[in-house]
């Protein structure tokens, strides 16, 4: 599909029609799965949002750095399938695709293989090199990562790495007549250097100053830590209304907007702050997984009661094996529990009910899985349900909590206008 406007253009429509007091904040959304994929763009044409699909490495990734375990997708199949089914609903609203947490060690496997720097930075560009090819529309330059650094990344480096970085693709850019691109940059991580709102606003000046030495362009979005951090099934961080103002301030005084990450699970009246505070976008990915799982976990409940065990998907059991042996929820576990052995935890009813809702979404291409899915589908099917249905509705439900609490209504033909 393609797009009205670029999204430089569509975040600078934004800009004025906040000046004007029309106040809303983007979403950036995760593609968990093509149910996903589908309940997003059905939304988007539905409450006339712009769609803004963020995929970070491990979700999707080039086959020769290991693909996917988003559908197994490269940036080329996710790029195509999104706009098949965007053709299919007739989708021709604004859809933009974006690279988030891009850039060297971003690849869980690449990180614990401790890559030397140089490779981990050629990877991490050649990464985005297929990203432009497939036509992302922006680049999340993050190289805040580094397996060889005991703790934080100095600022310095994530700096001088980042310019590197925006340098080659935008080299590459203009040596092929590519179409623009935007940026992001920074971290949402809550023991990085982009805590302090002094230290916050020293980076973006410092970078400001060498993108423009360099002719280089400005990020859409800096991402700065406002005391969001998602665990489990629920946001463990306290969120900082002051601290997200003042972050908006410094971002909006550098002609860039404020990008938080971690939004998962937040409560309706934080989403309602948003527009207020000022906050140009914000992230979320795993809530939505989760509500694909327990939608799946719901029509097993009913399968349970009125079908032959005999013919039963046993969809419940096939995810909490996958989920646990997959190990993924080692990243979302607190204290201790992060460290535990797959054994103990398997062992542990409670521990396994968790992790399965945490972390279904991960397995989902496992071929089990999809078998014990396709069966749970035709069994529900027979009892007069519609399961695909349903899952796509629920997972609407928790992307319109979001839509609405920003205040994203209509948007797309605003934008669109206020060109």
């Amino acid at each position: 599909m393609k797009n009205a406007i670029t999204m430089t253009q569509m975040m600078a429509a934004s800009r004025k029609l906040h000046a004007e007091g029309r106040k809303f904040t983007h979403i950036g959304i995760g593609p968990m799965s093509r149910n996903l994929l589908r309940a997003a763009l059905e939304l988007a044409k539905e409450k006339d949002f712009p769609l803004i699909l963020i995929a970070s490495r491990n979700q999707v990734d080039s086959d020769r750095f290991g693909g996917g375990y988003v559908c197994g997708f490269d940036q080329k199949r996710f790029v195509e399938t999104t706009d098949a089914i965007a053709e299919e609903i007739g989708f021709h609203g604004l859809c933009y695709f974006c690279r988030d947490h891009g850039g060297p060690w971003q690849r869980d496997a690449e990180r614990a293989a401790k890559l030397p720097v140089e490779e981990a930075m050629e990877i991490g560009l050649q990464s985005y090199f297929d990203d432009m090819d497939a036509g992302f529309d922006l680049l999340h330059i993050d190289p805040t990562k580094d397996p060889h650094v005991n703790g934080v990344v100095p600022l310095s480096t994530v700096l001088e790495r980042t310019l590197a970085l925006i340098e080659k693709i935008e080299t590459r850019r203009k040596a092929l007549g590519m179409r623009e691109l935007a940026y992001e940059v920074g971290t949402e991580e809550t023991m990085g250097g982009l805590i302090d709102p002094a230290a916050f606003e020293d980076f973006i000046k410092k970078l400001k100053d060498a993108l423009t030495a360099k002719g280089l362009p400005m990020p859409l979005f800096v991402v700065g830590q406002t005391g969001t951090l998602t665990r489990l099934t629920s946001n463990v961080g306290h969120y900082d209304t002051p601290t997200a103002t003042t972050l908006s301030r410094i971002t909006e005084k550098y002609g860039t907007g404020l990008k938080e990450h971690n939004g998962d699970y937040l409560s309706n009246a934080i989403l309602l702050e948003h527009p207020v505070i000022g906050l140009a976008a914000m992230n979320v990915a795993p809530e939505f997984g989760l509500v694909e799982t327990q939608s799946l976990l719901e029509l097993a409940a009913v399968e349970e009661k009125f079908v032959d065990p005999a013919k039963q998907s046993h969809i419940k059991d096939v995810l909490a094996r996958h989920a646990v042996k997959g190990e993924r929820w080692r990243k979302w576990m607190v204290g201790e529990k992060g460290k535990a052995s797959v054994e103990s935890i398997m062992a542990d009813a409670e521990d396994v009910a968790l992790i399965t809702k945490m972390c279904g979404h991960y397995t989902l291409e496992d071929a089990e899985v999809k078998e014990a899915v396709a069966r749970l589908n035709a069994n529900t099917s027979a009892l007069g349900l519609d399961p695909v249905g349903y899952v796509i509705k629920k997972i609407k439900d928790s992307i319109d909590r979001y839509i609405c609490g920003f205040g994203l209504y209509g948007t797309t033909s605003e934008l669109i206008a206020a060109q």
